[in-house]
């Protein structure tokens, strides 16, 4: 929305086990051509959330940004 001030949140404390899993997903998604890099200022905060099986899956939390969208 027109005015709206930036929304830049300071990312979600994770552990270690955690932050290489990240990395790991973040590289495998930039390798496939799902994501490319930014250096847009506005941003959100991610996280995990645990499957079934034990596995990581990638959140990306965007309220505040889906707060601050035009909508169609």
């Amino acid at each position: 929305m027109p005015g709206t001030p930036l929304i830049s949140m300071a990312p979600y404390r994770v552990d270690t086990a955690e932050l290489i899993e990240l990395t790991i997903q973040l590289q495998e998604l930039l390798d496939r051509g799902f994501i490319r890099p930014s250096t847009s200022p506005w941003g959100a905060p991610s996280l995990f959330a645990k499957k079934k099986d034990g596995a990581l899956s990638l959140c990306i939390d965007y309220q505040k940004l889906n707060r601050a969208t035009v909508k169609n």
